[in-house]
């Protein structure tokens, strides 16, 4: 390792970011636990969730691609009902430790003050309904949306086909008065909010919106490594105008420094003392959803990586596919599959597989087959049938026979 200077080049800013999210950390050996799960959030800080499961839910491939196969049952008990997690609006929804409870509670009141959109702001304003909503959660909880006695449907479709219950208990979760856990069906179903988040989060004192901004600032250079304003920013969702400043405070206190990448034209921010790993030997395919490659932007200056998520374009429209996982290789993003869980029929489906410009073909199909393989295993499909779309397809079908 060498000690990090206030300017490094763009591998060096690779490496410092895949070991800031555990990618260099060894890989377990023997049973997973809550351990290892504990260690993986101690990098990440909070897992995106998402109802898409093209392959599997979104926040089971972050855990994994740091851990490789584990018990998902195991995760789901320990997020939603070990005490030690819950669920709340932060990179959009997301499971963070209890401890970041008092760190976020500036959201929810901003939310309760109407800074959020229409047709949530709407229902917040019918306060008599919203209140017989919360009493009947108090009163019947645990309960889902479509046992609530008067969820009030509504005729639409998509968002704005959401009923006034969803709405009322929506509103309820983001201003902080009622909790979620996710069942085995991953439906929300909603509690009592000190039912979920322990007295012993609850009694923390509320800091300031500038003193949770400064903290959440500071975790998240922490599980970046070294990031813009941006980059930062975005980690919690706040507002890269209210982050700036912040962040030169913090400069100018020493919690943080000031650096420069290569070809990165904003200055970045990184803890003092932050080390440069002299390599990392990680191999993996990520959700769309992973930390590291949420922030688009961020992905295309450190990797020259150019990824987006085609899920909404219409299939003749997309470029790569429904569901493209990037394939990590050493401290390089070398490629992207089209991938699709076929349960019913035990298949891993790579529809198609893409190699990036520059990339020995050979080697990536070669290790590309064994992460399918690895990756069919832990969904407990029995097999993996590759398609003929994508300039790498080929080259994989080779590998494997």
């Amino acid at each position: 390792m060498t000690q990090l200077t206030q300017s490094f080049d763009r591998g060096s800013a690779r490496r410092i970011a895949l070991a800031a999210q555990g990618f260099a950390d060894p890989t377990p050996a023997g049973r997973m636990d809550i351990r290892h799960f504990r260690r993986v959030i101690s990098r990440m800080s909070l897992l995106q969730l998402d109802s898409v499961q093209a392959v599997c839910r979104s926040h089971y491939l972050p855990v994994y691609s740091r851990l490789g196969s584990y018990d998902r049952g195991r995760l789901d008990r320990w997020l939603w009902h070990s005490g030690e997690m819950f669920e709340t609006w932060s990179h959009e929804a997301s499971v963070l430790p209890v401890t970041f409870e008092p760190l976020l509670r500036w959201r929810k009141e901003r939310t309760a003050q109407g800074e959020t959109w229409g047709s949530l702001k709407a229902i917040g304003g019918r306060e008599g309904y919203v209140a017989e909503v919360l009493t009947e959660v108090k009163d019947r909880g645990p309960v889902k949306v479509g046992e609530l006695v008067d969820p009030r449907p509504n005729a639409g479709t998509w968002w704005g086909g959401r009923s006034d219950g969803r709405l009322a208990l929506d509103w309820l979760f983001r201003t902080g008065q009622v909790g979620v856990r996710r069942n085995h069906r991953f439906e929300r179903c909603y509690e009592t909010f000190d039912a979920v988040v322990p007295m012993s989060a609850r009694a923390v004192r509320s800091p300031s919106e500038k003193e949770a901004q400064r903290s959440l600032l500071l975790v998240a250079a922490r599980c970046h490594g070294v990031g813009t304003a941006a980059d930062l920013a975005d980690y919690f969702r706040i507002r890269p105008v209210e982050a700036r400043p912040l962040l030169e405070e913090l400069v100018n206190e020493g919690q943080l420094v000031r650096c420069a990448v290569e070809g990165w034209p904003a200055p970045a921010y990184a803890h003092p003392g932050l080390v440069v790993p002299r390599r990392v030997k990680a191999r993996a395919l990520l959700s769309p959803f992973d930390p590291l490659v949420w922030f688009r932007p961020r992905v295309e200056r450190l990797f020259g990586f150019r990824y987006r998520i085609e899920i909404y374009v219409p299939e003749k429209k997309r470029e790569f596919g429904y569901y493209v996982l990037p394939f990590l290789l050493g401290d390089r993003l070398v490629g992207r599959v089209d991938v699709k869980a076929d349960r019913a029929g035990g298949i891993l489906l790579a529809r198609g597989v893409f190699v990036e410009g520059g990339e020995d073909r050979n080697q990536v199909a070669g290790e590309l087959s064994e992460e399918l393989d690895r990756l069919a295993g832990f969904l407990g499909l029995d097999k993996v049938v590759v398609g003929r779309r994508g300039n790498l397809a080929s080259a994989l079908r080779k590998v494997r026979g």
